[in-house]
C-alpha cells in the first residue's frame, strides 16, 4: 500500500512538549507495479520475442534491414518504462501537530511544494467526484486549498480521510 505511517500518537496520552512534535506523520506515493527485477524480465522477454523472427534471417542481407527496427522497438519500450517510473516519482509527506498541519510534496522534477495551516482551522473535505477522480480529498484552512493523495485509489483515499479526521479530532479535543 502506498501509505506509510511514520508517527501516529493520536491514541497515546499527551506528554509535555508534545505540541511541537508531530502527532501524525504519513508519507504517500503512487503505486509502482513494475519492480526493477520486473523491468529486467520485461526487457529480456521482449528482446527474446523480437529475435525469434530474425532466426530465419540469419546470414541474409534482410537481417540488417529488419534489425534496426527491432532494436528501435526495444529502445522505445525501455524509454517508455523509464519515463513512467520518473513521472510517478512523487512523495507527499503530511505532518499534524497540536499547532500546525504541514503538507510537503516532492514532484518528479525534484522541486518541492509546501503548504501549512493552523490545526484549529484545518478541515478535510472529500468530494464524491471531481472530473474523473472519485473521492477527491482536499485540505482547507491554509492560504489555499490543496489536494492530498490524488494518485491513490478511491478506497485508499477513504482510508486516508478516516485517519486524518480521527487525528484532527484528537488534536482539536486535546487543545
Amino acid at each position: 500500500m502506498p501509505i506509510r505511517v511514520i508517527t501516529d500518537l493520536t491514541e497515546a496520552p499527551a506528554s509535555p512538549g508534545a505540541s511541537e512534535s508531530p502527532l501524525l506523520a504519513i508519507e504517500l506515493w503512487p503505486h509502482q507495479s513494475l519492480t526493477p527485477q520486473g523491468f529486467v524480465v520485461m526487457i529480456g522477454a521482449t528482446f527474446a520475442m523480437l529475435m525469434v523472427p530474425l532466426i530465419g534471417l540469419i546470414g541474409t542481407a534482410v537481417l540488417w534491414g529488419v534489425l534496426p527496427f527491432m532494436m528501435l522497438v526495444l529502445g522505445a519500450l525501455w524509454y517508455g518504462l523509464k519515463r513512467s517510473w520518473r513521472d510517478r516519482d512523487i512523495l507527499e509527506r503530511f505532518e499534524l501537530s497540536a499547532q500546525c498541519a504541514r503538507l510537503t510534496r516532492r514532484d518528479p522534477d525534484g522541486s518541492t511544494r509546501d503548504w501549512e495551516a493552523n490545526t484549529l482551522w484545518l478541515r478535510v473535505e472529500r468530494h464524491d467526484r471531481v472530473g474523473t477522480v472519485e473521492d477527491y480529498l482536499t485540505l482547507l484552512g491554509g492560504s489555499r486549498p490543496v489536494e492530498i493523495g490524488a494518485f491513490l485509489t478511491p478506497e485508499e483515499r477513504r482510508g486516508l480521510e478516516r485517519r486524518l479526521l480521527n487525528a484532527l479530532g484528537v488534536v482539536k479535543l486535546g487543545v
